[in-house]
């Protein structure tokens, strides 16, 4: 009986002991995963900018090409052999200097002939001016009839008459004569000469192009969009740079001319800067890059591009407050350059998320990685921006970087 009542004990504590085991291996999963339930996601690991104020120049940046101002093709007025060559190929000329000389021997007699009739007919006008005031003493003395006055009044009108059209054929002598000697119209560079002597011209052939390069032009597109600033600046005769391969600086002209036509197809506007050109550092067709502020931004609030999400509900970025708590907000681009961007709807101190904004939720907590590198845009990681205020921005427009 003692045994019986032992091994009955001795199992009693036996499922006792095992119940024990049982209950407290099953009450702590359920109390790990209670508290994993009440602490939430973990806070992002995010970096940081602070949104700065800053003056933001609007500038365009495009290609253009290099234009003269004025370029002509010489040719002759008449078909004539070429006697001399004056100049040689990319020779300099100045306005009314000589280039070309054509054969002028027929030229010469023909004037010479013209004024040979001018003298005789004008002798002979001279001889009846004589007669006629001699006849008008004869008819005041009664020893002619005033009709005889009258036949060489008529007589001297006509020679009158001929002495004009003398002098309208020897200025014509001149004018033809004129035509074989050829001068440059305008200042400027020459072209290629394939004219030699003895070559017979003809008025659709032409002899050599003249290319003024100083002051000389440059032709950029516009977008469409900065039309209205563009015809502003214009007003002002805003200053374009013009940056040309191989040069360190660029080169300062004035805005000149906006054409009078939007170009449908592209959606541009051309316009025309005028450039000293003394060193012929502008060649016409050159291909350069050229930039032009339109206008300015005063006091905006600038941010990293890197800092903004383009959403289907428009650009948005996470705002970070004192208890980094994120929050999202929704921003308007006011003008990109470079690596940032300046936008409405933030305050200039406050601070953005630049990275890690993947993982960052609206109203959840983050954590600010203060071993990452500097960010896009220039940004460290301890939050700050690096942009200076007031500082003139003038690069070309970038587009933001996307995020889902």
């Amino acid at each position: 009986m003692k045994k019986s009542a032992a091994f009955a004990l001795a199992g009693v504590l036996i499922v006792a002991v095992a119940g024990g085991w049982w209950r407290m291996s099953g009450d702590r999963p359920a109390t790990k995963d209670a508290k994993s339930a009440n602490a939430g996601p973990p806070a992002a690991l995010v970096t940081l900018a602070t949104a700065e104020k800053q003056d933001v120049p609007v500038t365009v940046q495009v290609n253009g090409s290099v234009v003269s101002l004025n370029s002509v093709d010489l040719r002759p007025q008449v078909t004539n052999t070429v006697s001399a060559v004056h100049v040689k190929e990319g020779q300099f000329v100045k306005a009314g200097q000589l280039l070309f000389t054509l054969d002028d021997r027929n030229d010469q007699a023909n004037l010479a002939r013209a004024r040979a009739q001018q003298q005789k007919d004008e002798a002979t006008m001279a001889d009846l001016e004589r007669q006629y005031k001699r006849s008008q003493d004869l008819v005041a003395q009664n020893f002619i009839a005033k009709s005889a006055a009258d036949a060489t009044l008529s007589q001297l009108q006509a020679q009158r008459a001929a002495v004009a059209a003398d002098r309208a054929a020897v200025q014509s002598a001149q004018v033809a004569l004129g035509y074989a000697t050829l001068r440059a119209p305008i200042a400027g560079r020459i072209g290629a000469v394939n004219i030699y002597p003895g070559t017979l011209v003809q008025p659709t052939l032409s002899l050599v192009t003249i290319t003024q390069l100083d002051p000389i032009a440059v032709s950029f597109p516009v977008p469409e969009g900065n039309l209205q600033d563009l015809l502003a600046a214009a007003r002002t005769r805003a200053k374009v740079e013009a940056l040309v391969t191989g040069r360190r600086e660029p080169l300062f002209g004035t805005l000149d001319f906006v054409d009078n036509t939007v170009d449908p197809q592209i959606g541009t506007v051309r316009a025309k800067a005028v450039f000293a050109n003394a060193d012929q550092s502008l060649w016409p067709g050159q291909f350069v890059n050229t930039r032009i502020t339109v206008r300015m931004l005063d006091g905006v609030t600038v941010v990293p591009a890197a800092a903004l999400m383009m959403l289907s509900d428009g650009a948005t970025l996470y705002v970070v407050d004192a208890e980094r708590n994120a929050a999202r907000r929704q921003v308007k681009v006011l003008h990109t350059f470079g690596t940032k961007v300046a936008v409405s709807g933030v305050t200039p101190g406050e601070q953005v998320v630049i990275e890690g904004s993947q993982n960052v939720r609206p109203g959840g907590k983050v954590r600010i990685d203060v071993k990452a590198p500097a960010g896009p845009g220039g940004a460290p990681a301890n939050g700050t921006t690096g942009v200076t205020p007031g500082s003139a921005a003038s690069s070309d427009v970038q587009p933001a970087r996307e995020r889902a």
